[in-house]
Order: C-alpha cells, then sequence, then structure tokens
C-alpha cells in the first residue's frame, strides 16, 4: 500500500463526510463543487496553516506531531481505531518492503490447544487473515466445502477475507453479508495501516480490488474499525440459523497470529445447532476412522 497516497485519500474521505454547520462553520449559501468540508475549513479547525495541510493531504510531509495528528482527529471527529490509524499512516515505517515473506506457519502448541476444544469452532490466522490450522469444527463452521487440510500448503491456504468476497459458499454462509463484509475490510485497513511494508499484504489487496467490485466499492470509502470481539449471524448449510459470539486472541508469542473462536450462549437455539454440528463432524470422523481400519484389514488378508 502506498503510505502517501492512503493517507491523502483517509484525509479526503472524511473531510467529505463532515458538512461546515456539522462542525460550528458558516455555509455562506453557496453551492460547493465537492462534498463536505474544503481544506481551509478543516486546516482552520485544526489550526493550522492551509499550505502545511495541503502538503500533508498530498504526501509531502511525514514528520507531521502528535499535537497535529491529535487536532486533526479532533476537527475531523475521529473514532480512537481511525484516530490510531491516521497516526499511522502520517509516520510510516523506514524499512523496505519485504519482496518475499516466508511462508508462515502455526505452532505445534497452538495446533494442540485448539485440538483440544473439541466443541469450540477454533481457526489460528496470521496478520492477513491467511488460515494457518483450523480445528475439525472450525472448519465445518467457516469452509466445510474445502479441504480440511488445505491450511497446510502455504499456497493452497484459504483466506477469510478473499473468501468472503470471492467465495460464493461463504457470501452464502453470512446472514448479512454486506455488514460482514465492512467489518472485515475495516480490520483490514487497520493492518494495512501498520504495514504498509508488507509485500503479502498488498498482492492481496491488490487482487481483490481487480477482482471484487465489491471490495473495490467498500475499500474506497476507507472504513477503519478494529474488530477483536462481536457477534456474527449466519446461516450454515447442515445446521441452519446461527447467532454466534467470537472473540480474537492474539498470540504471545511475537509472531502476531491470533486464534479466533466462536460459543453462543448456554441452552440457545444457536447452542443447540453448534452442538449438533459438532455431532456431525465426529460421526464424519468416525466413519473415515472406520474406513480406514477396515482398509487396513483388508489389506492385510
Amino acid at each position: 500500500m502506498d503510505t502517501p497516497t492512503a493517507l491523502g485519500e483517509f484525509l479526503r474521505n472524511r473531510r467529505a463526510l463532515l458538512q461546515p454547520e456539522d462542525v460550528g462553520l458558516p455555509a455562506h449559501g453557496t453551492r460547493r463543487r465537492v462534498p463536505g468540508l474544503r481544506r481551509e475549513e478543516l486546516a482552520l479547525l485544526a489550526g493550522v496553516s492551509i499550505t502545511y495541510y495541503t502538503h500533508l493531504e498530498q504526501g509531502q510531509s511525514t514528520n507531521a506531531s502528535d499535537s497535529v495528528l491529535d487536532s486533526l482527529a479532533r476537527a475531523l471527529r475521529l473514532t480512537a481505531d481511525e484516530h490510531a490509524h491516521l497516526r499511522d499512516l502520517a509516520r510510516p515505517p523506514k524499512g523496505k518492503r519485504v519482496q518475499s515473506p516466508r511462508p508462515e506457519y502455526a505452532r505445534a502448541a497452538t495446533r494442540r490447544l485448539i485440538g483440544a476444544m473439541p466443541q469450540v469452532p477454533a481457526v489460528v490466522l496470521d496478520g492477513r487473515n491467511n488460515v494457518l490450522a483450523w480445528n475439525p469444527l472450525g472448519h465445518a463452521l467457516l469452509a466445510g466445502h474445502l479441504d480440511a487440510a488445505s491450511p497446510e500448503d502455504p499456497a493452497a491456504r484459504p483466506n477469510l477475507t478473499r473468501m468472503l468476497f470471492l467465495d460464493p459458499h461463504t457470501r452464502e454462509l453470512y446472514t448479512d453479508w454486506r455488514t460482514e463484509a465492512r467489518t472485515a475490510l475495516s480490520a483490514l485497513r487497520l493492518v494495512a495501516g501498520r504495514h504498509p511494508d508488507d509485500r503479502a499484504l498488498a498482492e492481496l489487496i491488490g487482487s481483490l480490488m481487480l477482482q471484487s467490485p465489491d471490495f473495490a466499492t467498500l475499500w474506497s470509502k476507507h472504513p477503519v474499525r478494529d474488530c477483536t470481539v462481536g457477534t456474527k449471524s449466519m446461516h450454515h448449510p447442515a445446521v441452519g440459523p446461527l447467532s454466534l459470539d467470537f472473540e480474537n486472541l492474539h498470540l504471545s508469542d511475537g509472531t502476531g497470529h491470533r486464534m479466533m473462536l466462536y460459543s453462543a450462549p448456554e441452552g440457545s437455539p444457536s447452542d443447540a445447532a453448534l452442538r449438533l454440528l459438532a455431532g456431525l463432524v465426529a460421526d464424519s470422523q468416525g466413519q473415515l476412522l472406520d474406513t480406514a481400519r477396515s482398509g487396513g484389514v483388508s489389506s492385510n488378508s
């Protein structure tokens, strides 16, 4: 991601969302060529010169002070997540973009942990939303139509963001797809702002821009929001409607990986449906084991 360009896009987008009357400025009754605040109006509100603000919006200044960024955040009425994103864009890291990032893998201990939770759908993700591992229930919940072993091959790994926009099965899984898509893209914006030197992430975003008009439209709106907990509404093809709470647990091993865990209130219809899905998974695994055993017997006879 080109950070100076992204900074300008973000500032222009947020300017366009505010009208003069929203921030106590006179509208003067004149017709505006572009929606929202003018540059000079935002500069006035933030207490900076129009020249300095123009340079910042054009990506010609990368040394904005905390006080300037804080003033802009207040003037634009940014949320805490948007404020943090502004800081990331205004102060990109000095390092070079990583050309060929090495494939990442979930640690063996992490795999054992999610495997020991057969009643809890669990998925291990990297910072780009690539699936590094999942337990059988996590696989059945999110992507039962895909090979369960696909996360083991870096070239074939599912990516939850790519699936959300390009995989018909995943689009149909979510009851309110547009809300889910906006949430996922908002979180991806934060990650992209923090890691502008990540080539693989930039390639993912670029490919989605080309392949998905929905992604391109949402990306242009520059939504920004961290999403570590919440609720997902689904309609699973095997067990029907599900309303599941989710939590993103960031691992403390320095990898940047996180576990996505799903649950439902005990005794709720979603809890019953989730237990039913867990039973179907257990039955399927039992059948595979029986098949393997019978095959072994016949081969030795």
